[in-house]
């Protein structure tokens, strides 16, 4: 059923086509022209390094690590039949194609041979059975291949891209009048990515260092020819992802024409009505997901466009892309009410999975901390007169913050009906200002110390924690937490951030089965933005 309701409301909420007015009809084909210049992918071929075997570990993440038992070289003369199950290390996190070779060893091929080759970030994805299927998203994003070799004597390349750190082989069926070996395993990885341009102090903490190391490693993998949101599963662009991935690459690579064909991207596949949609693949041609909108992202899309302007002081850009950010500000204020708060939105408003938290203070929030962003880019692109009543609007919504959602016996936020108190409504009102720095910061403090409030469940909305106590001046909280919570990653033994994590609870996933995570997600790259932002807080 929920399923069901899901589809009406993307029917109802999609814009229609037929007869309806195409807002930015005149502008599109430029810029979709800007958006087809697509970056150049830098290869760098890669090759096992180890032979492991899985061993059960109570202590170890989500149960399970791997021992090296021998090299790889080991293996490429043995007929594969004996072996007949092998997993390698390829020692890093890799996105990318991966091939092989097989190889006649005696007599000659008389038959097909078939062989399943599984592909995983993490050692408990390739020891945790896939079947019968638990999650709540498609069977098919599993990095599991069967291939069957027609003709040993061979290369193979699997078509199929790949992200991952091991690949187990299991041999399914081979004839018993001839032996094999399979040799010559590699991995073209490849990122637009580039060299990093940024350099760590002198006396930086090593934790702090591997953080830093890991969320460059983790933007690096999302690079492709966008900004990808999970290089292992959704091949596409999102808006919430990007706009955190440009926050790190600019304290990384400062590939900033990655973000600039991102940006266009988005642009021209905004719907009739000029709103941005959530997401946008790019294959067989560049096309959004249809119908999928989530207010609280396309409101990124200026803040984004805000931040890119900072970094390249691109004015072209910033006249050319105005109109889009003045459209989404102007779709969010429809659902401000006359007395400044943001109510009754139809569509998706994303800001955590935690399951049960309400998003109508983060979104009130959210809404003001647009407004302010997108003035300042009105300003730039010289059309502030137009829209100078929005220091209104702003002034208005954090009165009513305050009148309305602050809860003045607690201390704190409340958000909905049941007046939840969550650690997010409290980050929103301090990003946004509505909270000044004292409010803010003993309403943030109390939520984090109150067992009940409902807590961040990804490093996406981790990093709004971050940044609301860095501007509420809880700067040594803000650094504690970084590392218990990157720094939890990395103690787990992560080679790039994951898309979930909560350090109670090793298996939790939005998707109801954990091995369908992605460890290596673009939302959780920004500890590189906060260690060099504020290197007196992050780097001393």
């Amino acid at each position: 059923m929920k399923r069901i309701l899901n589809l009406l409301t993307a029917v109802l909420l999609a814009p229609v086509s037929a007869g309806a007015q195409d807002v930015f009809a005149a502008h599109r084909s430029s810029w979709l022209e800007k958006a087809n210049v697509k970056p150049e992918l830098k290869t760098t071929v890669l090759k096992p390094v180890s032979i492991v075997k899985a061993v059960k570990d109570a202590s170890a993440f989500q149960g399970w690590r791997y021992e090296k038992v021998a090299n790889p070289e080991e293996l490429y003369d043995k007929n594969f039949k004996e072996v007949k199950q092998v997993t390698l290390d390829f020692g890093r996190h890799m996105v990318g194609h991966f091939t092989f070779h097989t190889r006649t060893l005696t007599r000659c091929q008389d038959a097909p041979v078939r062989i399943r080759f599984t592909f995983g970030e993490l050692p408990a994805e390739l020891n945790t059975p896939l079947d019968p299927w638990k999650g709540t998203l498609s069977r098919a994003w599993m990095q599991d291949e069967v291939v069957t070799i027609t003709q040993v004597d061979s290369d193979i390349t699997i078509p199929r891209r790949l992200a991952c750190r091991y690949v187990k082989i299991e041999l399914l069926g081979a004839s018993p009048d001839f032996d094999f070996a399979i040799d010559h395993m590699q991995l073209a990885a490849v990122s637009s990515a580039g060299e990093c341009r940024t350099a760590l102090r002198d006396g930086c903490p090593q934790l702090i260092r591997d953080i830093n190391r890991i969320g460059i490693e983790t933007l690096h993998e999302c690079m492709q020819t966008v900004y990808e949101d999970g290089p292992k599963r959704d091949h596409r662009l999102w808006v919430g992802d990007l706009y955190l991935e440009s926050l790190a690459n600019r304290y990384s690579f400062r590939n900033f024409d990655l973000t600039k064909r991102c940006l266009y991207i988005l642009a021209a596949l905004s719907d009739d009505n000029g709103t941005v949609i959530s997401n946008a693949f790019e294959t067989p041609e560049l096309h959004p997901q249809y119908g999928s909108i989530c207010l609280s992202y396309s409101l990124l899309f200026n803040s984004t466009l805000l931040e890119y302007y900072r970094d390249t002081h691109d004015m072209a850009t910033v006249r050319d892309l105005w109109e889009v950010a003045r459209k989404q500000m102007e779709t969010a204020l429809r659902y401000v009410n006359e007395d400044g708060i943001f109510e009754n939105c139809p569509y998706w408003l994303f800001f955590d999975w935690r399951e049960g938290l309400d998003v109508s203070t983060p979104m009130q929030g959210a809404t003001i901390f647009a407004l302010e962003q997108t003035y300042d880019l009105a300003k730039i692109a010289g059309h502030d007169h137009e829209v100078r009543h929005w220091l209104t609007v702003a002034s208005k919504m954090k009165k009513a913050a305050m009148k309305r959602l602050y809860d003045r016996r607690q201390g704190v936020f409340v958000s909905g009906n049941q007046r939840q108190v969550s650690v997010l409504s409290q980050a929103w009102m301090i990003i946004s200002g509505a909270a000044d720095r004292k409010t803010g910061r003993k309403a943030l403090e109390r939520a984090l110390s109150d067992s009940r409030s409902v807590r961040p469940g990804t490093p996406y909305a981790t990093h709004y924690l971050i940044e609301a106590m860095v501007r509420c001046g809880m700067n040594d909280e803000a650094r504690a937490y970084l590392e218990d919570y990157w720094g939890g990653m990395v103690r787990k033994g992560a080679d790039t951030f994951w898309e979930a994590y909560d350090p109670h609870d090793d298996f939790l996933s939005p998707y109801n089965f954990f091995p369908v995570n992605s460890a290596c997600h673009a939302w959780s790259c920004t500890p590189a933005y906060f260690i060099h932002k504020y290197p007196g807080i992050f780097q001393e």
